[in-house]
């Protein structure tokens, strides 16, 4: 019967195996969203479903950095001008034609970096934009898990994963179907790859911030909004990338 302490023992031998098998992955990655940085780009974070945690753990949080946009399914609402039921379509992260119009609203200029995030790693609109950023010449991170991926049918018209696309691809180390905890009855429950996608982003974020550091250049890192001068130093930072990064929903 599954419980609290089976989980965080079984979560933790998959943390303990990610953070200690991923240093060259993470520093590639770093040094990706470094270079980008540094030839004034922004890291464009993208995922669906849950997998968009793993894009708000890296756009617009304290302790993270300013040129950071998140690019989710609810834009072609928000900026794109579709009616709000769109959204009510369960499937849309598997129809590839709204990767086209999410990368058009994103703007991406040519030294953007992406980051994009599937557990699966199959569904068309996420291997659509994989495919779309390296047609534009974009550096692409993936977070996916590999067991799962390896094992699942893609669902894009190529055939192909997000991995097939990536300069660099974290695992995250779920197993297949995410959930760790077998019930008796069949199936299981407790996922994990949000919280092993979060390590990874952390240490990407921690890497990429020494990289600027040792290239002289000061890190452009988010404040808390609810410390004092938080807002002031925020929107400081944010001013240089203005229409550039979305902050909203």
């Amino acid at each position: 019967m599954p419980d609290s302490q089976e989980f965080l023992a079984a979560a933790k031998d998959v943390v303990d195996r990610v953070v200690t098998t991923h240093t060259d992955a993470v520093l590639a990655a770093a040094g990706l969203i470094a270079t980008a940085l540094k030839g004034d780009g922004v890291v464009q974070a993208f995922g669906t479903g849950h997998s968009e945690s793993l894009a708000t753990e890296v756009a617009g949080r304290a302790g993270g950095l300013v040129p950071t946009n998140k690019i989710a399914i609810r834009d072609l609402v928000l900026y794109g001008g579709a009616p709000a039921d769109t959204l009510s379509d369960p499937l849309l992260e598997r129809d590839p034609a709204i990767a086209h119009r999410l990368y058009e609203l994103a703007a991406p200029h040519p030294e953007d970096v992406f980051v994009i995030a599937s557990n699966s790693g199959i569904n068309g609109c996420i291997v659509e934009m994989a495919r779309l950023v390296k047609e534009h010449g974009h550096a692409l991170i993936a977070v996916t898990s590999v067991e799962h991926t390896s094992r699942a049918t893609p669902r894009h018209p190529s055939g192909k994963r997000l991995g097939d696309f990536a300069d660099v691809v974290l695992d995250n180390g779920a197993p297949f179907g995410d959930a760790l905890l077998p019930l008796p009855s069949g199936g299981s429950v407790c996922a994990v790859s949000t919280i092993t996608a979060a390590y990874l982003a952390q240490m990407v974020n921690a890497e990429a911030v020494r990289l600027l550091i040792e290239a002289g250049v000061t890190p452009p890192v988010y404040l808390s909004a609810n410390v004092p001068g938080g807002d002031e130093h925020n929107k400081a930072l944010e001013d240089r990338y203005a229409g550039r990064i979305r902050r909203g929903a």
